[in-house]
């Protein structure tokens, strides 16, 4: 059959339109979520708990999921762009300007994955809790995944992680430095008096009174420094929740480091601490209870265990501190 000129010039411009339709469709592809995550600049490859990612070597805008990476992101000498947080809380004192505009992106359980990718960061900080996430996460930009177990791995094991996927190693070594550093010398100011039973504890709306154990690392620092604990805050636990008002004797000892978190927290610390069997405490009746902000008590990174120390040096050395910042 033959086939006319006319005919054919049709069929050769009917392919040249299907080419450039499809070649448009393929174009909008590689602009979708998953060309965001191509790093911009020269990657290294680390190992994580979901495989090997090749990440920034110096990344500009990371954002954070879990709150422990984010402080210690901060502490690194890197500010992120974006972090979990607690739902309309403010970011903590201790914190002090170092949070400034940074964005909330969700919470812990549940990353805005939109808001994540409004912002186009160059690397994620994720962890195990997020890990059903892990491949929209990666799609978005390099993602790595560090263990987060509960309860948490030791601050310093975190920042370690955290600064092995930042290149900030050296700055990690000389954060923990300055720890031991300061241990020492609230140690010393202390040597006297090491043999005080520190008590710790939380009011809490929702869990009620918990105490801490040796394991949570608030506790981790009075061990470090050599200070001794009442007998019911001795054990190998991180903390004990549910303690009911009938059982307050489990919160004695030479010293009380007492938090609370929340106005209705504040509430039920109020009516506390009307109760007769309050009244009965020995540390109560000495007058060293002393109100702490639960926000650096229960963290889980260096800037927050330096605040900690720095309520030490308040309440029980009561004496000028060296620098900590």
């Amino acid at each position: 059959m033959k086939i006319s000129l006319r005919h054919l010039l049709n069929l050769l411009l009917l392919g040249v339109l299907t080419f450039t339709l499809t070649s448009a469709c393929s174009s909008n592809i590689n602009y979708s979520v998953t060309s965001l995550k191509q790093p911009q600049q020269e990657c290294q490859v680390v190992q994580h708990a979901m495989g090997k990612t090749c990440i920034p070597r110096h990344p500009q805008r990371v954002v954070t999921l879990w709150m422990g990476t984010f402080c210690s992101t901060l502490a690194l000498g890197i500010k992120p762009i974006a972090s979990t947080w607690n739902p309309g809380e403010p970011f903590p004192d201790y914190l002090s300007n170092k949070a400034n505009d940074v964005e909330i992106v969700g919470t812990l359980s549940e990353p805005s994955l939109e808001k994540i990718l409004l912002l186009k960061p160059d690397l994620i900080l994720g962890n195990t809790r997020s890990k059903n996430i892990y491949q929209q996460l990666s799609e978005i930009a390099p993602t790595v995944v560090m263990n987060l177990p509960s309860p948490p791995v030791s601050w310093q094991q975190h920042l370690e992680d955290t600064a092995k996927f930042l290149n900030k190693e050296q700055e990690s070594k000389q954060l923990i430095t300055n720890y031991g550093q300061r241990i020492a010398q609230i140690r010393q100011a202390l040597e006297d008096s090491l043999n005080m039973q520190v008590s710790v504890a939380t009011v809490d709306q929702m869990f009620g009174i918990y105490i801490y154990g040796k394991n949570h690392p608030a506790g981790a620092v009075l061990k470090d420094i050599g200070l001794q604990r009442p007998d019911t805050q001795r054990g190998d636990f991180f903390i004990k929740d549910g303690i009911s008002p009938e059982n307050l004797s489990t919160l004695d000892g030479d010293v009380l480091f007492l938090s609370y978190r929340g106005d209705g927290a504040k509430k039920t610390l109020e009516k506390l601490q009307q109760n007769p069997l309050w009244k009965k405490l020995k540390v109560v009746q000495k007058n060293r209870v002393y109100l702490v902000d639960s926000d650096h008590w229960y963290a889980f990174d260096v800037l927050a265990m330096n605040a900690v120390i720095d309520d030490l040096f308040k309440y029980l050395v009561k004496t000028p501190d060296i620098d900590s910042k």
